[in-house]
């Protein structure tokens, strides 16, 4: 009789037969036996659950449902082992048991488990798995889909398909996955929930795979159509199939099968307004909101032939105070996105009936959720929140977002109609409401406000006297806005008017909020580059400021420096014969004001120092340079590490060094560090770019972490790149011996493509260098350098610009660097080899080409239906960007002919099929006088020999006698 021996009776054991009269072993995977003495205990059970023997696989994957919480936790870990240490065979494992030779009890959650084996972050397991592992999961789930499989095994595949999705749509190697899912779409029998689903997935796939969907559409259709229509259907199955519906719209290629689905968006409204009846839903509501929002951005024109329905149910949204706000904020989102479509419907929104009067009025209410709170009116913070709400804060921002977008002479007379109403009634928040909004619509619309200016003017300067404090704080702030926006109209016109006004808000001791606002006021008014507009009332707002800056609440006081420092720039010169008066106050606070509560008061004394000794002069300030830049100093000691804080030192410090040239050298090594390490500050790679502004990033400045939010980081790195160049043009030679540092952090800087101001401003410092560095060489001061280490920086120099270029995206940034490139050239083109020359004629080629294809999304745009008055100005604005990039290449090209002569012409026939277009009727006239502008040049540089070039022969003899 064969022996046979039990080890253990536990149950999920593994079980080991061997032949007759040997004995049966059981052994748990989980458990260590001494007959395999010697072997890792981990490699054992993951070589146990992964061998050939299916009982304790089965175990393991049983284990995972137990009821036994210390099984499944062990379950769990043993699965993330093998995920980190062996994915693959642990892929091929749940594969293999998906076949329909296995139980369905195993089938079923091996799918589950392969769906979350792939669902990691960043498709990381997947991306490490073979490709011929891929292509097995790939072909299984093609087989599985094939045929009549369970909604579970159907779910879970599905879940892996999305999880799959970017990395398919990215390779494009799945092509066959189509028929079947589409088999799953068209499954009458297949659960409703499950065949939604497959929807969704197939229209994604479908953008990639284009025409090849077309034979689909007509089912397609019919099956949406009656699962939209079908009120008998669960709620869920009808928002299903509207996802999917959007999702198809945007993926199908041609315009006709598009216009086929056009039937389909009553039945989409009804099961969207049916959801929000239905109040336990609403979150499935918003998630078809979401989904109608892109619609919106990428085919706003599919929505026009029932623009007037759908845009009235998103209104009938947003005002429905029973709804959650966030649902009511989405549908107004929805509506902004079609008027934010210009490119793709340009006018489209203006001409449906009373929609601006309608969207400006649901706008405006939400200005009203604003509540009075006690602690507003106390606070010495400047941006205080005391009784914002979300509502009111999202009112604001959708206003402003809606005045650019639709443009002042649609939105000018409408807004200023309502807004009148609401300054005379009784509730101090319509009052609040209408100045708030008036200051949010002036920077999108301040061209064509200016007629309606005197107008605006006297409706925000007799709030000023309006009895409620917050109302006259939104006056005041209106007033701040309009002198940015209508500058320098406001300043030159209404200075009798606005200037005295805010002197006497100033005399609100009662309430500080208003006189700290009307201080700043007086510092954006002085932004106008127009002294003459001040002179006449210096003295008056001078003494108001000194009067504040002796008050206990530090809010007002940093606001009087504000001020201050707006009346110094301002003033120039005529700011001397206060000069002795204001400074001892200055420093006064600066030697006071040494605590780190009021740190920031003394950042903005040094700030308005450092104003105030730009427009005095070198020599009027020289007696207190050094006592000023002991703060510099002190700083450093107190460790500063707030964002505003950094910027305003920084800056400061550069102010000085403008006021005293040279003589600021001493104090570099000082601000040269911190300045290299701001210009170095990272955002953290892990974070998605739009998270990045609102998050929070750990950098390192002055041998420490601080932590300090995306949108500041990038403030300083762009300010600090920019400071870097204004270092150079001050100190000129001086600023030799920081130059290679300084290429090195911006070099890699002009492909930043996370913001355009950094990549700005690195072009702008780059350019400032090459002077210094000349300089610095032709005085023979540049220590460790010469002739041709000059020539191998220009010519690092010169190919960085030359690569950014090629891969800037846009088109203002493109002008910039051109423009910087050309001052690079003016010092050092001579010094360019032949193959630094090819490169540069290689980039400009692309960017012409370029040039070229926006200028024809351009004509395009412009024959749109919809297209009016208003957009031919926003797109001369455009087209005057794509006239500067033009105007840059010719510079570029003058240069390079001016410098080489004759011997540039191989190279400038590589551009004639580029340039001879740009001379056409279809172009402007700028564009062309820029061409006729370089003809003339090679005629006079060139001469005959530019005449015998074949290419150029019939334009250069035309311009040879506009010469002659």
């Amino acid at each position: 009789m064969a022996e046979q021996m039990m080890i253990g009776k536990n149950e999920g054991r593994l079980r080991f037969e061997l032949v007759p009269s040997q004995r049966v072993v059981e052994l748990s995977w989980r458990e260590h036996s001494p007959i395999f003495e010697g072997v890792p205990e981990n490699s054992f059970q993951m070589e146990a659950i992964l061998g050939p023997d299916s009982q304790p696989f089965q175990t393991f994957i049983s284990d995972h449902w137990s009821n036994s919480e210390e099984k499944r936790s062990e379950a769990e870990w043993m699965f993330n082992m093998m995920k980190q240490k062996d994915p693959e065979s642990i892929a091929l494992k749940l594969v293999d048991y998906l076949g329909p030779s296995h139980d369905i009890y195993y089938r079923e959650r091996c799918a589950g488990l392969l769906r979350k084996l792939l669902n990691d972050n960043d498709l990381c397991t997947w991306h490490n798995l073979s490709v011929s592992t891929q292509s097995i999961i790939k072909s299984m789930i093609v087989d599985r889909f094939s045929v009549e499989e369970p909604g579970f095994i159907i779910q879970e595949l599905l879940i892996t398909v999305w999880t799959l999705i970017d990395s398919v749509r990215a390779d494009k190697t799945w092509p066959e996955l189509l028929p079947p899912l589409y088999q799953c779409v068209t499954n009458s029998s297949l659960d409703p929930y499950l065949k939604g689903a497959a929807c969704i997935i197939f229209a994604i796939l479908s953008k990639d795979i284009g025409e090849t969907t077309v034979p689909c559409v007509k089912d397609l259709h019919k099956l949406f159509l009656n699962t939209l229509n079908d009120d008998t259907l669960h709620l869920q199955v009808r928002i299903t199939a509207a996802r999917a519906v959007i999702t198809f719209i945007q993926s199908v290629p041609s315009s006709n099968e598009k216009e086929r689905f056009q039937e389909l968006l009553p039945g989409m409204m009804k099961a969207l307004t049916d959801t929000l009846n239905n109040k336990r839903r609403e979150d499935a509501a918003e998630q078809v909101l979401l989904f109608l929002i892109k619609l919106a951005k990428n085919e706003p024109r599919f929505l026009r032939r029932q623009l007037v329905d759908v845009v009235g149910t998103m209104f009938d949204i947003a005002e429905d105070k029973s709804l959650e706000e966030r649902t009511r904020h989405l549908a107004i989102e929805f509506v902004l996105a079609l008027v934010e479509a210009r490119e793709k419907a340009p006018g489209m929104m203006k001409k449906l009936p009373l929609f601006t009067t309608t969207c400006f009025a649901v706008l405006l209410n939400l200005l009203l959720d604003i509540k009075d709170k006690p602690s507003w009116h106390s606070s010495e913070i400047w941006n205080d929140q005391a009784g914002v709400t979300d509502n009111y804060i999202y009112g604001r921002e959708c206003l402003s977002r809606f005045s650019k977008a639709l443009g002042g002479k649609t939105i000018a007379p409408i807004a200023l109609e309502q807004l009148d109403a609401y300054l005379i009634v009784p509730e101090w928040e319509k009052r609040h409401a209408a100045l708030i909004a008036l200051s949010q619509i002036a920077e999108g619309s301040s061209k064509v406000m200016m007629k309606y200016l005197e107008q605006i003017v006297y409706m925000v300067l007799h709030a000023f006297q309006d009895p409620h404090p917050r109302v006259r704080w939104a006056a005041i702030n209106a007033v701040a806005q309009f002198s940015i926006d209508f500058c320098p109209h406001l300043q030159v016109q209404y200075h009798n008017l606005v200037l005295p006004a805010l002197a006497a808000a100033m005399d609100d001791f009662q309430h500080p909020r208003v006189q700290a606002h009307a201080a700043l006021a007086v510092s954006d008014f002085c932004k106008s580059n127009k002294p003459e507009t001040l002179v006449r009332y210096l003295n008056r707002i001078l003494n108001k400021q000194l009067v504040l800056l002796q008050n206990d609440n530090e809010m007002v006081q940093r606001a009087a420096l504000k001020a201050l420092s707006g009346i110094a720039d301002l003033s120039k010169e005529q700011f001397r014969e206060y000069y002795d008066f204001v400074m001892p106050y200055l420093k006064t606070i600066r030697v006071n004001a040494n605590d780190k509560s009021n740190h920031k008061l003394q950042v903005r004394a040094f700030e308005c120092i450092s104003l105030v000794a730009l427009a005095v002069g070198k020599e009027k300030f020289r007696d207190d340079l050094e006592q000023v830049m002991e703060v510099l100093k002190s700083f450093q000691k107190s460790q500063v590490r707030e964002s505003d804080t950094i910027v305003y030192i920084l800056q400061a410090c550069n102010r000085i060094c403008q006021c005293i040239g040279k003589d600021f050298l001493p104090h570099m090594s000082t601000v040269m560090p911190s300045l290299v390490e701001c210009a170095q500050f990272e955002p953290d790679k892990t974070v998605s770019t739009d998270k990045l502004y609102d998050s929070i990033h750990k950098v390192k400045f002055v041998n420490e972490m601080i932590c300090i939010k995306g949108c500041d980081l990038l403030e300083v790195k762009s300010i600090a790149c920019g400071l870097l160049g204004r270092y150079a043009h001050n100190l000129k030679e001086e600023f030799y011996p920081w130059i290679s540092q300084v290429v090195s952090v911006l070099v890699p800087l002009l492909k930043f493509y996370i913001d355009d101001d950094v990549r700005n401003y690195a072009n702008y410092a780059l350019s400032s260098l090459l002077p210094s560095a000349k300089l610095a060489v032709d005085k023979e001061i540049a220590q460790g350098g010469n002739q041709s280490h000059f020539k191998q920086l220009s010519g690092d120099i010169i190919l960085a610009l030359g690569d950014a270029l090629y891969s800037e995206p846009q088109a203002k940034i493109c002008a910039n660097i051109l423009w910087g490139l050309n001052e690079c050239l003016l010092i050092c083109g001579s010094l360019l080899m032949e193959d630094q020359v090819r490169s540069i004629i290689y980039e400009i080629k692309h960017v012409l080409m370029e040039s070229s294809r926006r200028n024809g999304e351009l004509a395009k745009r412009a024959k749109s239906e919809d297209f009016d008055a208003e957009e031919a100005e926003l797109l001369r604005a455009v087209r005057e960007l794509e006239e500067e990039v033009c105007r840059n290449v010719g510079n570029i090209l003058i240069t390079l002919i001016q410098t080489f002569k004759a011997a540039f012409l191989p190279f400038f026939d590589e551009l004639s099929s580029y340039l001879l277009p740009m001379m056409g009727k279809d172009k402007t006239a700028a564009e062309r006088s820029v061409c006729f502008h370089v003809f003339d040049i090679l005629v006079v540089y060139c001469g005959e020999a530019a005449l015998k070039r074949k290419p150029w022969k019939q334009p250069l003899l035309l311009q040879k006698c506009r010469v002659l």
